[in-house]
This record gives C-alpha cells, sequence and structure tokens, in this order.
C-alpha cells in the first residue's frame, strides 16, 4: 500500500480560487509600484551560500535553507568537522549554494553585478518567493511570497516618504476602509543613540535583537534577555525607562493630525536633550522629523502612523528608518527600512538604499479573515458550450474561439457526455453562462443560451452573447 502524499510543513498548495485571491493581491501591489516609477526584476530561487552569509546577522543565518552538492556531496567534505559533528563548519563543504531568505539581499548582488547597465537612482520591484527555516504557524510558512520595492543610490528621505505612502495606497485599495493598520516607525540611529548613551555600544546589535523581539515576549522577557547579556541593572533600568515604556504616538486619519504631530515632536524633542552628546542618536531624529513633516503635509489616507521606539527589526543591515506594517493579533505584514552598504559586501562601497516589502502570504490570511476579497467572476470560465455530437461540436467550435479573440473565457465539454454530466460540471466549476446548440440552432444562428445563476434561457446570436458578456 502505497503512502499518501504530503507537502512539508509551513508549504501550501493554491487551488484556482486561491491564485484568483493572490493574483489580486499581486496585481493591485504591482499597479502602486509601477504608479510610483519602479521597474520589474527577477533573481534566481538559489543564491551562492556565500552570497547570503553574514548578511542578515546570526539570526537570518539560521533561517537559510542550504543546497547540498551536486553528486557524491560526502566525498569533499571537511573530514575533521564531519566526525566532530560540527555542523556549522561541515556545511560549507557540503553546500555552496542555498534558497534565498528574502529578496533584498539578492537584489544588492543584482545591483553590483548590473551597475554600468542600471540608471541610479534604480526603483526596482521584485515579486518572488522566498524560504526561511523558521518554525511554522499561523501567518508563518517555510516558503512565502515577498512583493519588495527598493529605491538604491540615493540617501534621499524622500524615499522612505514615497515608500509610506505606497503602503497607504496599497492597504487603502485592498482593505477597503474596513480593517484598521497601523505602520510602525523607528530609526536605527535613534537605537544606537539610546545604547550609546547608556555605555553599552558593544552589545548594540545583540540589545536590538533582544528589543526586536518584544511584541512576542512582553516588556519582561526582552529585560531578561538583555539581563542575559551581563548589562549592568543600572543601564537595563535606563533602557527600559527609554524603550519600554511603549509611549507610543500615532499619527491617522482617525485621530487629531495636529495634537498628534505635536505630540511627536514633543517625543522627538525629549530625545534629542537625552541624546544631545550621541552624533547617532540626533541624526536619527532629525530624519524621523522630515518623514513626519513631509507625511503630515501629503496627508495619510487610511493608515496610522506611529513611531515606536521599540521597533528593531532583526535583519542586521538596517542602518536608518525602520517600517513595519501590523494588524492587531497578526505578525506583520509589511517591512522594511534604510540600509546603507549592503552592496559594500560585494564590492560596490557606500551605495544607500531603503526598501519594503509586502509579505503576500500573510496578507492573504487577514483578507480571507476578514472577508474583502472581491467576486472574482473573470477568473474562470464564463461560457462553456454543451457538447451533443461530432456534428454540433463542428459547429460550436468556430464560435468557441470567436468567444475567446474577444477575452472571454470559453470552453466546450470535450465529449458527448450525458446532458446531467455536463451541467454538473458547469456548476461545479462556477461558470455562468452554458450555451447548448442542436439542429434548431444551427439552423436559426441563434444559440441558447442559460444563465446558470438565474436558470433564465434566451436565444442569442454570437456577437449578442458577446455584447452581452461583454
Amino acid at each position: 500500500m502505497s503512502n499518501k502524499p504530503s507537502i512539508p510543513k509551513g508549504t501550501r498548495d493554491f487551488s484556482p480560487i486561491e491564485m484568483a485571491r493572490r493574483n489580486y493581491i499581486f496585481d493591485t501591489i504591482k499597479n502602486v509600484y509601477k504608479k510610483y516609477g519602479f521597474q520589474q526584476i527577477e533573481t534566481p530561487a538559489m543564491e551562492n551560500l556565500s552570497t547570503l552569509i553574514g548578511t542578515g546577522g546570526d539570526e537570518s543565518d539560521k533561517l537559510i535553507f542550504k543546497i547540498l552538492n551536486s553528486g557524491d556531496y560526502l566525498k569533499k567534505a571537511d573530514k575533521e568537522n564531519l566526525i566532530a559533528q560540527n555542523s556549522s563548519l561541515t556545511t560549507k563543504s557540503i553546500a555552496e549554494k542555498a534558497l534565498r531568505y528574502d529578496l533584498t539581499v539578492p537584489f544588492a548582488r543584482y545591483v553590483v553585478q548590473n551597475q554600468n547597465d542600471i540608471t541610479f537612482p534604480f526603483r526596482r520591484f521584485q515579486i518572488q518567493p522566498v524560504w526561511r527555516a523558521d518554525r511554522p504557524q499561523k501567518g508563518r510558512y517555510r516558503e512565502f511570497y515577498q512583493c519588495d520595492a527598493d529605491i538604491i543610490g540615493s540617501d534621499s528621505l524622500l524615499s522612505e516618504v514615497d515608500l509610506i505612502k505606497i503602503i497607504d495606497d496599497v492597504f487603502t485599495e485592498l482593505f477597503q476602509g474596513k480593517l484598521n493598520y497601523t505602520v510602525s516607525i523607528n530609526n536605527r540611529k535613534i537605537l544606537q543613540g539610546i545604547v550609546e548613551s547608556v555605555g553599552e555600544s558593544n552589545n548594540f546589535e545583540a540589545i536590538v535583537v533582544a528589543i526586536d523581539k518584544y511584541d512576542k515576549i512582553g516588556s519582561e522577557g526582552v529585560k531578561k534577555e538583555i539581563e542575559f547579556l551581563g548589562i549592568e541593572s543600572e543601564n537595563i533600568e535606563k533602557l527600559e525607562l527609554l524603550l519600554l515604556s511603549k509611549d507610543l504616538i500615532v499619527l491617522g486619519n482617525e485621530l487629531n493630525p495636529t495634537n498628534d504631530i505635536k505630540r511627536n515632536q514633543e517625543i522627538l524633542e525629549g530625545l534629542s536633550e537625552y541624546l544631545e552628546l550621541s552624533i547617532n542618536g540626533k541624526k536619527g531624529i532629525e530624519e524621523l522629523e522630515f518623514v513626519f513633516e513631509k507625511l503630515e503635509q501629503l496627508g495619510i489616507k487610511t493608515a496610522n502612523v506611529k513611531l515606536d521606539l521599540t521597533l528593531a527589526r532583526g535583519l542586521g543591515y538596517y542602518t536608518g528608518t525602520i517600517i513595519e506594517v501590523k494588524i492587531d493579533n497578526f505578525p506583520s505584514i509589511t517591512g522594511g527600512g534604510r540600509y546603507d552598504d549592503l552592496t559594500g559586501k560585494f564590492g560596490l562601497k557606500d551605495v544607500s538604499g531603503v526598501g519594503i516589502s509586502f509579505g503576500a502570504d500573510r496578507i492573504y490570511d487577514v483578507l480571507l479573515d476578514n472577508n474583502l476579497y472581491p467576486e472574482f467572476k473573470g477568473d474562470s470560465t464564463q461560457v462553456l458550450f454543451i457538447n451533443f455530437g461530432e456534428t454540433e461540436q463542428d459547429y460550436c467550435l468556430p464560435l468557441l474561439f470567436q468567444l475567446r479573440e474577444a477575452n472571454i473565457n470559453s470552453e466546450i465539454y470535450p465529449s458527448a457526455a450525458k446532458m446531467k454530466k455536463q451541467m454538473t460540471f458547469a456548476n461545479n466549476k462556477g461558470i455562468k453562462y452554458v450555451v447548448l446548440v442542436g439542429s434548431d440552432e444551427m439552423e436559426s444562428g441563434k444559440l441558447t443560451v442559460k444563465d446558470m445563476e438565474t436558470g433564465e434561457q434566451e436565444n442569442l446570436t454570437i456577437e449578442e452573447l458577446i455584447n452581452m458578456i461583454k
């Protein structure tokens, strides 16, 4: 007895209706990206392992799916490390390639390789799957799509403003004003300034990794992780005062924009005093002030935009503005930020970029859970010709292709099966119109067209049928 087939944990199959919904998300995002002047590229699913390792920090390195070398991969394995069961060092000798864990690092590699053919600043978007060796759970998959947009080759903060406005445009369309969402903003330089101010610069990355877990483990959990680093209690108290109090300010259309901006400025001014000796901290505050000022001028349609000093984002390549979009009781659905030297690893120094990534799979679940998908009437067969036999079939074939030339999704049942079977087929596929052609119809040139939703029938020419559907 054969085993029942299955798919790996953290992956999914998608039915025709699920694909229609996914394409709705992709098309919405793609149309907004194009409106803002972005151009589409694609990169391979797998990269050289050396390209990916060390770019996103230790936490990201742990999430990389490695690909075993072709052939007898153990023949070239490092025998000493293999015997010692040192998996990390052994991996280097048996796996030269890996599946990408995001689209940003491959994009940086692409920019370096194609720098002579790119017009900078380069606005690129990319919609492709990525893979992470994460623990599967609701809203978290091992294979999922990212919909990235990046602006590289400019350090202008107008890029950040554009990206936040893109987020607002996309979710205004997808959520139709029926779902509240929050765009959280912070700046890595502010985090650097805060950590510097308490004398813990050497522990910056480790502290950021701990802070990034705030939404999962809360302030007490973050404190325990920071304590584990051996940081003095006095410095932990200072960090708690500045970061873990969650004094969050919201700028959005549902609240009073003037008061919210004023409060944002008060927090940033207070931080400025506290971080007056930190060049990094003061620079981060200036950058956020600029972004909030421009967003106030341009206006926000449906997003609630807030300053969140606990927002850290775990990827190690972020250096400036960081962005995350969340809905209550759901993981992040969009994230991104500024990176100043991601291309430096590949030999192209000091090229600044900033980008965002929409998590299509999580957005899919959010729309489904909240019944926000439109009805996809044109994504499946719209017209089915019933097959009564060879003579009728030959008569219908030219008409079938006439409908297809008019961009109407059409098909003919492939054999002269019983009428009940063909009508059941139409019902199961959700086909709206069934065309019946017998001797009378062939003689008159009029088709009997049945509306499967209402049960009504009428006699139409092929031209009348096309006009009715279109």
